[in-house]
């Protein structure tokens, strides 16, 4: 078996990983419905901000991948599409799961520390393998295609694109959310700033899952999938 097949099977299987994480959260149900109501509100309000974003990013990928195909090659702008779209990938699998996983922690704390670590650690150990998983096969599927290491590194250029966008533009949103619903609290008398009744707490704990979760996923597999590249050039030249 050459090295390619053992990368393409270690992607494989942390994606196998992810998946049997995914099922594990699924499976776990929760018997409170204001937990239920409040966690399904706020998952609701990530994956709209993440459908808007990524609706907002078809545009820019469309034509930045245009500019590399005429000016440098087709390969590059089909590796530059393909980063895009495994990071945005990533991001909507680790925000999909992780929302789910809010509501099913705070549950699961009402029974012990214990339940709600389990819930919580197999909730982020989806985003983490991923992020391993769709990174490896990504970048082993485009050297495949296109082995050449001057190519491939669009592919990053593809995903440090999304990451950029999303961490940025959640980054904004979680901050105006948290600064709206800290004077909310201040102002509107018998209301505490974290009370659910305050819009912008909702608003606050959306910019939480979108900023730190979606935001963070693209960036660590930029930071992953380039410092793969990285070494793929650096070897190549050497």
């Amino acid at each position: 078996m050459n090295l390619l097949a053992i990368v393409g099977v270690t992607g494989v299987i942390a994606l196998l990983f992810a998946a049997a994480a995914s099922c594990k959260i699924s499976g776990f149900r929760v018997e409170n419905e204001r937990v239920k109501e409040l966690s399904g509100i706020i998952q609701g309000g990530a994956m709209a901000f993440l459908y808007r974003e990524y609706k907002t990013l078809v545009p820019f990928v469309i034509i930045v991948a245009a500019i590399l195909a005429w000016k440098i090659n087709v390969p590059s702008a089909a590796c530059f599409v393909a980063g895009a779209l495994c990071s945005g990938l990533t991001g909507f699998i680790g925000m999909k799961v992780a929302t789910k996983s809010n509501g099913k922690t705070s549950f699961a704390a009402m029974h012990g520390m214990n339940d709600a670590l389990k819930i919580a650690f197999t909730g982020g150990s989806v985003m983490g393998m991923t992020v391993v998983g769709v990174g490896l096969l990504g970048v082993i599927a485009m050297y495949y295609i296109f082995p050449s290491p001057e190519v491939i590194t669009a592919f990053g250029f593809g995903a440090s694109s999304i990451a950029l966008f999303a961490r940025v533009g959640g980054g904004i949103y979680t901050k105006a959310a948290d600064v709206g619903a800290d004077l909310v609290g201040k102002v509107e008398a018998g209301i505490p700033e974290d009370d659910p009744r305050n819009p912008a707490v909702i608003a606050d704990n959306v910019g939480d899952n979108v900023g730190d979760i979606a935001g963070m996923g693209a960036d660590l597999f930029e930071s992953y999938v380039n410092s793969i590249i990285a070494a793929m050039a650096i070897g190549a030249m050497a």
